[in-house]
């Protein structure tokens, strides 16, 4: 990544420069920019696009550093690093950018909160942590290269993922339902091989999910990962009765009684990132489902409820099962794609049946018209109006050509 070469003419210029995507020139000013591109470009040319363009770098704002170690302060304790760049903080822990001096590559560096260290069980738990990401080799979970403890943090080196994750994409509100099950297939992957080596995530949400250039889905941060099958004490070395996880994406028994979360907890915390990323929403209380909120496979439906049923017992066992449900939407939509153009009156039809369900929650378009709910009463209102009216000015046949006329204005403009 170089600087430009050519001074801009005023600071102001710079500004608007720097924060600009290459690409497409959208202002990147409030949001995060990995590899220089906005978060919809990166989908455009990592989910679906034939071939990917050369891309320009665009320099991005720095993090706000707060209490984090600064560079100056970790390159005497990792001699073997070119740490290059603070990429960001979060929960657990300060994440720089660093290159690997002896094999010449990119890595993260993750310095974990110098807090954790003060508790007496930290070593231990840090211990187990280390050992299980050890597990962990799949092309869809971000590897670990080393751990350990230098200067007085204890770190992690990780692979590099230069992309952005689902949280941008979200914000974006351009991830389409086809790329939306792209990425939730990748998701089931990793989580069907951690789970089948005993490890459970714990805290599965956009944030934790990245998207490279290239469309591969990676999953971060299992620093929360729980080693199934092995004699323990958890009060010892989870803090005791320690709920784990973000708050909306948690499983209900996450709260209830968190020492005993099994893999399910994250079948359940991927249903919410399934609704999500469908629908830009979060499913909270008495939601309606995907098909509702957008145009998509009833059968979405039931793999995102059955997703986030309450119950255990009520959900998706395994991820893989969750794969296999998607992948037949996914059949099924490339079927349709082959079919002749007949049914779109059906799709129109469909469509209108929607605009007209005061059920349906949000605001509806139809053509160039836009619906709220309370579109009912006056709608009934209006329409008794105008049959009163005709009623006293025209004959009976005038009234039902006037009726028949305005449906198929109606239909005329959903078709188009």
């Amino acid at each position: 990544m170089s600087e430009s070469e050519t001074e801009p003419e005023s600071e102001a210029e710079a500004s608007a420069s720097t924060h600009r995507c290459p690409r497409c020139h959208a202002d990147l000013s409030q949001e995060d920019s990995p590899g220089g591109l906005c978060p919809r470009c990166l989908l455009e040319l990592g989910l679906g696009a034939d071939s990917a363009p050369d891309r320009e770098r665009a320099r991005k704002p720095p993090p706000d550093p707060g209490d984090s170690p600064t560079i100056a302060d970790l390159e005497p304790h990792f001699p073997q690093l070119e740490i290059l760049e603070l990429v960001g903080r979060g929960g657990m822990g300060t994440v720089y950018k660093a290159r690997q001096r002896g094999l010449d590559r990119l890595v993260a560096l993750k310095i974990l909160p110098a807090e954790a260290a003060k508790d007496p069980s930290w070593p231990d738990r840090f211990a187990r942590e280390a050992r299980a990401l050890a597990r962990l080799s799949h092309p869809n979970i971000v590897a670990v290269y080393d751990s350990g403890v230098a200067g007085g943090v204890y770190f992690f080196a990780m692979e590099f993922v230069d992309g952005a994750n689902l949280r941008q994409l979200i914000r974006a509100k351009e991830t389409s339902t086809a790329a939306a099950l792209r990425i939730v297939t990748q998701i089931c992957e990793a989580l069907q091989y951690a789970h089948d080596e005993g490890v459970v995530h714990r805290d599965i949400k956009p944030e934790n999910i990245l998207v490279d250039g290239r469309g591969r889905v990676k999953i971060a941060d299992f620093g929360l990962a729980k080693l199934l099958g092995a004699e323990h004490d958890d009060r010892a070395l989870t803090r005791s009765q320690q709920a784990m996880g973000t708050p909306h994406y948690m499983a209900p028994e996450q709260w209830e009684s968190p020492q005993e979360v099994d893999h399910r907890a994250d079948i359940y915390s991927l249903g919410v990132v399934f609704y999500e990323l469908l629908t830009g929403e979060l499913p909270l209380g008495r939601f309606a489902p995907p098909s509702r909120k957008i145009e998509v496979d009833v059968k979405l439906d039931e793999v995102v409820l059955k997703s986030l049923a309450k119950e255990p017992e009520l959900r998706y066992q395994h991820a893989s099962e969750i794969k296999t449900d998607v992948e037949g939407v996914e059949a099924r939509a490339r079927v349709k794609e082959q079919q002749p153009t007949g049914g779109r009156l059906r799709r129109a039809l469909r469509h209108l049946r929607q605009v007209l369900d005061p059920r349906t929650p949000g605001r509806k378009r139809l053509g160039d018209m836009e619906f709220s709910n309370n579109w009912m009463p006056l709608g009934i209102a209006a329409f008794l109006a105008l049959i009163a009216l005709l009623a006293l000015t025209a004959s009976a046949p005038v009234l039902l050509a006037a009726l028949a006329v305005t449906g198929i204005v109606l239909l005329v403009k959903n078709l188009r």
